[in-house]
């Protein structure tokens, strides 16, 4: 039995104690994804522009990207069968909904992103792959409708540069500050 009295329930669905292993899984595997889209944008600057090498980072951007949206709403779809895992012990309640608003940002980040990167490719003319298919255009060729997803796009991923390191601070707080099981409910050794 965990330290804190406990049991783990140790399904693929979440309890009123602990995330189910699905959840488990689809969160650490965003986490890889997310880390993925942004070290491919990050690393195509080591290389001159037209390059193959920066070619294929950028095209691995918008398919990373593409993935991080349908798994973004497969996400959804599991957080909103089954109950969320309690915190123990209780946070207050502004605790409680800043954790909320936090996660719709991230929610509208792993959605909102994405289709801002197919927004760009559509209103650029250009092709939108994904792991050998075209995905259709979404807009009609538009520059100056380009340009503004662009820097919107831009401004999102920086704004989750910021979310991603606050949700990251926010867990490692809880577990070694104020000593819940925030943590400890999304691992998945937690109960073993």
């Amino acid at each position: 039995m965990p330290v804190d009295g406990r049991r783990s329930t140790g399904g693929w669905r979440n309890s009123a104690q602990r995330y189910g292993s699905l959840s488990i899984a689809l969160h650490w595997l965003m986490l890889l994804l997310i880390a993925a889209v942004y070290a491919c944008i990050e690393l195509r600057e080591l290389f001159p522009k037209g390059s193959d090498p920066r070619e294929a980072l950028k095209t691995w951007h918008f398919m990373l990207g593409l993935s991080v949206f349908a798994l973004a709403w497969l996400r959804l779809a599991v957080h909103l069968s089954g109950p969320v895992p309690g915190i123990a012990p209780e946070p207050s309640r502004w605790v409680k909904l800043s954790a909320k608003l936090m996660h719709v940002a991230l929610y509208v980040l792993m959605i909102g992103l994405p289709l801002g990167g197919w927004l760009i490719l559509s209103a650029s003319g250009k092709p939108v792959p994904f792991f050998g298919l075209q995905l259709p255009a979404l807009v009609g060729e538009n520059k100056d409708l380009a340009d503004l997803f662009k820097e919107i796009h831009e401004t999102g991923g920086t704004m989750g540069y910021i979310l991603i390191g606050l949700h990251a601070a926010a867990a490692l707080y809880h577990h070694y500050f104020v000593r819940d099981d925030t943590l400890r409910r999304m691992l998945p050794v937690w109960g073993r």
